[in-house]
C-alpha cells in the first residue's frame, strides 16, 4: 500500500514554495508520494525510512515521485526491500517523460560528428589524420585521431537509420575503420585485409549500413599501432524509443593511455609504460566535470580503450546499477548494484543512479597509478632538496650534487616522500582550468585533488545548478560548495580551502 496525500493540497502547498519557505515543513516533502502517472502505480513507496534532509527539498515534478518504496530522491538511502524494484533507486525514473525521446549523449570536451541524409542514409565524412591535442592547459601532445580530435567526434543515430560514412585518410599511411560491436555486412567490417583493401593516403572509402542494434559503440583503426596513437571515437545508438526507466542525463567519458616522454610531445606507441592517461582527450584537472541536477536519473557510459591495463572505476557518495555493456542494454534481472566496476581493456559499462546526494563528487580509476599525470621514474623530488633542477639544466657540466643528508625528520621514514611532485600549475594553466563553467564555485584547491584518470559529478540543487549552468554569474571559489555543505552536511565542522593553496603544498 502507498501512503499518498491529496494531489490538490499537494499542489497548493508547493505552489511559489522557495527552500526558505519550506524551512518550517522538514520532512513533509521527504516524507509525501506525489500521484504517479506511470507504469509504477502497483509499486509505490510504503512509509518512508529515508531520513530527512537538513535543508528540505521541494519536489516539482507531479508525474514521478519523490520516494519509492522507502529510496528516496533526494536524500542518500536503500529502500525498504533489496528484492524491490525501487531498492537502491534501480528502476526510479527521472523527471524525464518517456515520451520526450533519449536524453541527448553528453561526451565532455568532444564534438559530435555532423551528417546530411543523402539517398536514404545519414552521411557522414570522417578524417583519419595527425592532430595536436592539449592534454592539459599548455600541454599539446602530437598524437592520431580523427578529424581534427583525438577521440574522434562521437557518431550519434538512432535504431533503425542508414547510415553512410565516407572516410578520407588524410594519414600518412594507409589504414582502416572498424565498427565496434556492429552487426553489419562483412565487406563493411573495416578489419585491415581480412574484409576490405586499406584506405590508402589520401584516399576514400564508403562504409555503408543499417543499424538494429541500440546501446554504446565505437569507431577505431584496425591497424594496432594506430589504435595506440589514439585513433578511436564514439559511436552512440539511441533506442527508437527511450529505455524504462528514462534518464535525465546520459554521459559519455573514453579512457586512453599515452607514452610520452619528459620534454617529448609525440607519443611513442610501442612503448609499454603508459604515462599519460586521459578521459575524452584531457588529463585531470582539464577533464571537464559532469554538472548534474539534484534528484535526476544519471547515466555513464566509460569505454576503456586503454593498449593494455584495466581500469576498476569508482564513484565516491553514490551508488550506481550496471545496466549494460558494449553493444547491449543488459536486462533489469541482471542489473548488478555497485560503487566500483572493472572494465576492461576494449570494454564498456552504463552506469545509472539516482543524484540523490548534493556535492561534488570524485568519479575515477582506482589504478593508484592511473590518478597522476605524466608519471616518470623519480630522479629528484625523493632525494634533492629543491624540486627545481632549472639550475644544472643550462649547464650539464656543472651539475650540482646530490645532498644524502636532509634536515627534514620526515626521511627517517622509509619510501618518504610518496607525494607526487613536480606539476607546475602557473597562473595561466589555474586560469583555463577555472574558466570553464562546470568548476564555477568548487573548492579552491580542487584541482589538486583530479589528476590522470580523475574528474568529478557535482550533484546541484536545481537553485545552484541555475548560477553555475544557466547564469552569468561570477562564482568565487568555493561558494557552492560551502552553500551544500550548509544545506546538507555539517558546516560547524567545516574549513574552506586556503584560496592560495597550489599543487604540491601539505
Amino acid at each position: 500500500m502507498s501512503n499518498t496525500t491529496d494531489p490538490s493540497d499537494r499542489r497548493s502547498f508547493l505552489k511559489h514554495g522557495t527552500l526558505a519557505a519550506m524551512a518550517l515543513s522538514a520532512g513533509t516533502a521527504a516524507a509525501q508520494q506525489t500521484e504517479d502517472h506511470s507504469e509504477h502505480d502497483d509499486h509505490k513507496g510504503h512509509a518512508a525510512v529515508a531520513r530527512q534532509p537538513k535543508t528540505p527539498v521541494e519536489h516539482k515534478h507531479n508525474h514521478v515521485a519523490a520516494e519509492y518504496d522507502g529510496f528516496s530522491r533526494y536524500v542518500p538511502s536503500r529502500g525498504n526491500d533489496p528484492d524491490s524494484d525501487f531498492y537502491l533507486g534501480k528502476q526510479v525514473p527521472g523527471f524525464r517523460k518517456q515520451e520526450a525521446g533519449p536524453a541527448p549523449f553528453e561526451a565532455p570536451d568532444l564534438t559530435k560528428l555532423p551528417w546530411k541524409m543523402k539517398n536514404g542514409a545519414k552521411e557522414f565524412h570522417l578524417v583519419p589524420q595527425q592532430i595536436e591535442r592539449e592534454f592539459l592547459p599548455g600541454q599539446k601532445m602530437i598524437v592520431w585521431g580523427y578529424n581534427g580530435s583525438t577521440p574522434g567526434p562521437t557518431i550519434e543515430v538512432t535504431q533503425g537509420d542508414r547510415v553512410r560514412i565516407v572516410v578520407h585518410n588524410e594519414l600518412p599511411e594507409e589504414t582502416t575503420v572498424h565498427w565496434h560491436g556492429f552487426e553489419l555486412p562483412v565487406q563493411y567490417d573495416g578489419s585491415h585485409t581480412l574484409t576490405q583493401n586499406p584506405i590508402k593516403p589520401g584516399g576514400t572509402f564508403a562504409y555503408e549500413f543499417d543499424v538494429h542494434e541500440a546501446g554504446t559503440f565505437w569507431y577505431h583503426s584496425h591497424v594496432a599501432m594506430q589504435e595506440t596513437m589514439g585513433m578511436v571515437g564514439w559511436f552512440i545508438v539511441h533506442p527508437r524509443q527511450a529505455f524504462n526507466p528514462p534518464v535525465d542525463r546520459d554521459f559519455g567519458l573514453l579512457f586512453q593511455q599515452f607514452t610520452i616522454l619528459p620534454n617529448q610531445t609525440v607519443s611513442d606507441s610501442w612503448s609499454m609504460n603508459w604515462n599519460w592517461h586521459t578521459i575524452n582527450g584531457r588529463s585531470g584537472p582539464f577533464s571537464t566535470p559532469l554538472v548534474v541536477k539534484h534528484g535526476e536519473r544519471v547515466r555513464v557510459r566509460i569505454m576503456n580503450f586503454a593498449p593494455v591495463q584495466h581500469h576498476p572505476i569508482h564513484l565516491h557518495g553514490h551508488t550506481f546499477w550496471v545496466t549494460g555493456h558494449e553493444g547491449t542494454r543488459a536486462p533489469k534481472s541482471a542489473w548488478i548494484p555497485r560503487n566500483t566496476e572493472l572494465i576492461a581493456v576494449a570494454q564498456a559499462s552504463e552506469f545509472e543512479f539516482i543524484a540523490n546526494n548534493p556535492g561534488d563528487w570524485m568519479f575515477h580509476c582506482h589504478m593508484t597509478h592511473h590518478m597522476m599525470n605524466h608519471m616518470v621514474n623519480h630522479v629528484g623530488p625523493r632525494i634533492r632538496t629543491n624540486d627545481s633542477v632549472d639550475q644544472y639544466l643550462t649547464n650539464l657540466d656543472s651539475r650540482p650534487s646530490v645532498p644524502l643528508s636532509h634536515d627534514d625528520p620526515n626521511f627517517t621514514v622509509p619510501g618518504y616522500p610518496q607525494g607526487m611532485k613536480g606539476m607546475s600549475m602557473s597562473d595561466e594553466f589555474m586560469q583555463t582550468l577555472w574558466s570553464r563553467r562546470e568548476m564555477m564555485g568548487m573548492r579552491a584547491t580542487a584541482a589538486m585533488s583530479l589528476m590522470g584518470l580523475m574528474t568529478a559529478i557535482r550533484v546541484l540543487p536545481e537553485d545552484l545548478y541555475q548560477r553555475v549552468m544557466e547564469s552569468d554569474e561570477k562564482i568565487p571559489k568555493g561558494a557552492i560548495f560551502d552553500e551544500i555543505v550548509k544545506r546538507f552536511g555539517n558546516p560547524d565542522d567545516y574549513k574552506a580551502a586556503p584560496m592560495n593553496m597550489m599543487h604540491g603544498g601539505h
